[in-house]
């Protein structure tokens, strides 16, 4: 049996697609060891996990050992007062015998606590741990998830006598995405292009892309759900929870609440839709901005939140829509490209869509006829989509009929094999 060695830049609390790649290997003749992020701050989660017999899950100490003993140090000290005195007289008579050492400690000691040098040493030390981890597990084969855990699969695989397989799984395009601004990027993963083995990529778009960024066509693995996970009889009352009644229209939209989502027009759009509640399921950056807007235009009892729930339990909410939303905006080559997980877990439980018209999510929604389609940058297109299946319940129910069949196309259980083909090489 194969050991694989795998790295995610995550706590692994909502990785759907991390999640399905482990299962399925270790369920395919693979011994499986995912290498990611501790949480502190969440005590629903451990630092070891065994998923199953052949999938175990290591989580990574997030924080400096001497970190979190400067940062107890200070609280104790600034919390007690009186701490401080003895602190105070210390630092005085080793500056009195060692001034020159005494300033430097002092300097970096501030540094590390308050600004941007706190932050790369956390990653750092953070990498150096999951190279550790990776390099001691000795597998024969690892896999990289995104550009920021390629330099761990790198060290790990390639800094040894006998080298081992990389797979490089991209599930961004990291050259043209929200954040990775800096050319920087593009010159870090040409770097690891040259050195790795085999690369993975969200759908055929993106591979074209990379075709002519890099001269080689990657393989491809689509981000789409299990039926397994997604077929589930059981189902939160949506409208009990939020206090809606019974026959209310819930018009969802659920993932992450992040900047070019087109979040804020679906709130901009909301007045034009002839009825309905709008909620998000999940958690983000502009989560806040979001709840203002809403608030500003006094609309908290028709646009209602609820924090991310697992992946695992999110089917039992999404059967609740009357429709969803996937309305990304084109700010990105990311973006314009995106096939979308969330899309394919609409149609998993049945509800038809407002998706945007760029090229993959089109392809789905128009070619299995599961919702419409609107230019996701004018409101008033968004609310044309929405009031269309509102007003047209016979043509909404056709769309998610349509999805039982769809999804029996775009569902894991057959793009597996995919991933399966890219390892069978190794």
């Amino acid at each position: 049996m194969k050991r694989v060695g795998m790295f995610v830049w995550n706590h692994f609390t909502n990785d759907a697609r991390v999640l399905r790649e482990c299962t399925t290997l270790s369920q395919n003749g693979y011994d499986v060891e995912l290498i990611c992020i501790d949480d502190p701050n969440d005590p629903t989660i451990s630092q070891y996990e065994e998923i199953n017999d052949h999938f175990r899950v290591y989580r990574m100490q997030r924080y400096p050992t001497t970190l979190i003993l400067l940062q107890k140090l200070y609280r104790f000290a600034v919390g007690k007062r009186w701490p401080l005195i003895p602190l105070l007289l210390i630092w005085g008579a080793m500056l009195y015998v060692l001034p020159w050492i005494t300033i430097a400690l002092t300097i970096l000691v501030g540094l590390l606590l308050k600004t941007k040098v706190r932050v790369l040493w956390i990653r750092g030390a953070l990498i150096i741990r999951m190279i550790i981890k990776g390099h001691r597990g000795n597998y024969d084969i690892y896999h990289s998830n995104d550009l920021n855990t390629l330099p761990q699969g790198w060290v790990s695989a390639k800094w040894r006598l006998k080298k081992k397989p990389l797979i490089y799984d991209s599930h961004e395009v990291q050259t043209s995405r929200t954040g990775y601004d800096s050319p920087w990027y593009k010159r870090f993963e040409q770097f690891f292009i040259k050195r790795i083995d085999s690369m993975i990529v969200e759908n055929h778009t993106r591979a074209k892309y990379n075709e002519d960024l890099y001269g080689f066509y990657p393989h491809v693995l689509h981000n789409y759900p299990s039926l397994e996970i997604q077929q589930t009889d059981e189902k939160v009352n949506l409208h009990e929870m939020l206090g809606l009644p019974p026959d209310e229209k819930i018009l969802l939209y659920q993932g992450g609440i992040q900047a070019g989502r087109g979040l804020e027009k679906l709130i901009e759009a909301f007045p034009l839709f002839k009825e309905g509640t709008l909620v998000f399921i999940g958690d983000g950056k502009i989560k806040e901005k979001l709840q203002q807007m809403v608030k500003e235009r006094g609309l908290e009892e028709k646009i209602r939140f609820i924090p991310k729930v697992p992946v695992r339990d999110l089917p039992k909410y999404t059967k609740n829509a009357y429709l969803a939303f996937q309305v990304l905006n084109n700010i990105n080559f990311n973006h314009w490209s995106a096939s979308s997980n969330k899309l394919f877990e609409y149609m998993m439980n049945e509800v038809p869509v407002v998706a945007c018209n760029f090229p993959e999510i089109k392809k789905v929604v128009e070619g299995s006829q599961i919702g419409v389609t609107i230019d996701p940058h004018i409101p008033e297109e968004i609310a044309k989509g929405v009031n269309y299946l509102l007003e047209n319940p016979e043509k909404r129910e056709i769309f998610s009929a349509n999805c039982k069949q769809a999804r029996m196309k775009y569902n894991w259980e057959l793009e597996q094999e995919n991933l399966l083909e890219v390892y069978r090489k190794y």
